[in-house]
């Protein structure tokens, strides 16, 4: 594979900056991505949502004097919202010239997790995002500040019920476990001293807030220092420690490039990632800039989003219905603001098991085919080679190649821009697809190469970058 598509497939979600990474090299890439504008505006839907607590209190008491056919059209508007959310975010992932950025809120995302369907308060989730892009390539310690003090986080890790006189652990628990150090790092003792440290810790108006009554004012040693901690000061103490770069580096080099990154790169770009005082915008284009070099096709899966939006972008398709693509999401694994656990998308094989394997293969069927995706795609309920009662929306689509060329500079053309490998036995079911005597000049060239590219889209080489 090419390795500009290679890399605008990491550094983004389709091949669309390949050219540009040609032109300007890996580094300048990568620094014009993070200096790149963007907007963060809220979206107008969700102009009448409640965002402070007053509102969300005024919108419960209404909802409580009201007809039940009333609550019904309320809660069916907040249901409606919330997945007018994923398709906002997919638009800005699809719509920005330098998609790093929205790669980075995504990595974030998963990270820091607070799920729709536990915080219950769209606003709340969007202000996380917003939080997310305005901090994608800032310091890691102050986004850990932020997050953990946000209205949704205290809610989806229940600091909500986390009171001096009634202690609950998430919060503290997943600070040290998954935001930060990493399991073996701490001790039980850090984990009940910062839960203590963030008791009272709960919603506020607009961004988490320290409650009179329930915080706990008492000292309580932390990491082998003793003090009335709070947020802020578990994070700085947190950050004092030995370890504290390196599962967040091995989280970076997976997301981007190594399904297994070695023990080596991790502790050499955690070394450096503290040297930087934590900032992310230079780990990135030093991670960048040193594996870009290297021969590295090849040894991650691509994710749910990196599968179809390649798809998209190869098959020239304009008018792909977004509603469509968050199903196609979640049924893949990969379900925007929602991930199964506190964890995150395992990613690695999770996304490549034989049932995701063959949705891709029939989303690449209808696709080349010039078929929209359809919910019943996807419908488990179907019994084996059933076909779907549906008639299919039909989409335009094209594909890239030199008309001037034969068919082995084609399937070469299509295999550099796609595959990161091409064996003997592959190469010669592309040359039977596309035969010797192929005129690239016909008026139906397009479909020949679009059958080739089917062929290439369902083979297991297709999935890794």
């Amino acid at each position: 594979m090419n390795k500009s598509n290679l890399w605008s497939l990491r550094l983004g979600f389709s091949s669309k900056q390949a050219s540009e990474i040609e032109k300007l090299g890996i580094a300048p890439f990568v620094q014009k991505s993070i200096s790149a504008s963007f907007t963060n505006d809220m979206p107008s839907f969700l102009n009448d949502d409640p965002k402070t607590l007053a509102e969300l209190r005024e919108l419960r008491l209404s909802i409580k004097n009201t007809t039940s056919d009333e609550q019904k059209k309320i809660l069916k508007k907040q249901i409606k919202n919330a997945a007018e959310l994923k398709k906002w975010w997919l638009d800005k992932m699809q719509q920005e010239a330098f998609p790093l950025r929205e790669k980075m809120v995504c990595f974030w995302h998963n990270h820091f997790v607070s799920t729709s369907q536990k915080v219950k308060v769209n606003y709340w989730i969007y202000q996380q995002n917003y939080l997310l892009r305005e901090n994608a390539f800032g310091n890691f310690k102050q986004l850990t500040k932020v997050m953990i003090q946000t209205n949704a986080m205290v809610r989806y890790l229940d600091n909500v019920d986390n009171k001096k006189d009634k202690i609950n652990e998430n919060l503290s628990r997943e600070l040290l476990e998954l935001f930060t150090l990493g399991i073996g790092n701490y001790t039980e003792d850090d984990i009940k001293n910062g839960a203590r440290a963030l008791a009272g810790l709960g919603l506020g108006e607009m961004d988490a807030t320290y409650r009179k009554f329930q915080e706990d004012n008492s000292d309580k040693t932390y990491f082998g220092k003793t003090g009335n901690w709070k947020a802020d000061d578990l994070v700085d103490l947190i950050f004092q420690q030995k370890n504290i770069p390196y599962l967040i580096t091995r989280k970076i080099l997976k997301w981007f490039i190594y399904d297994n990154p070695s023990e080596d790169l991790v502790t050499y770009y955690g070394d450096y990632f503290r040297k930087m005082n934590f900032e992310i915008a230079p780990l990135l284009t030093k991670i960048a800039t040193e594996e870009y070099p290297k021969d590295t096709a090849g040894s991650k899966i691509k994710d749910p989003l990196v599968y179809l939006f390649q798809m998209i972008d190869e098959l020239n398709i304009e008018d792909i219905n977004t509603t469509l693509i968050t199903f196609f999401l979640k049924q893949q694994g990969m379900d925007l603001f929602n991930q199964p656990n506190v964890k995150g998308w395992d990613g690695g094989n999770s996304w490549l098991t034989s049932q995701i394997y063959l949705q891709r293969n029939n989303v690449a069927d209808l696709l080349c085919n010039g078929r929209n995706i359809s919910r019943k795609t996807f419908d488990k309920t179907l019994e084996e080679g059933e076909q779907p009662n549906v008639v299919l929306e039909k989409i335009k689509v094209t594909i890239d190649f030199d008309k001037n060329g034969n068919n082995k500079k084609i399937i070469s053309e299509l295999s550099n821009r796609t595959l990161f490998k091409v064996n003997d036995s592959m190469q010669k079911d592309m040359e039977n697809l596309l035969k010797y005597d192929f005129d690239a000049k016909e008026e139906n060239a397009n479909y020949g190469v679009l059958r080739l590219f089917n062929y290439i889209a369902k083979t297991p080489e297709y999935q890794l970058i």
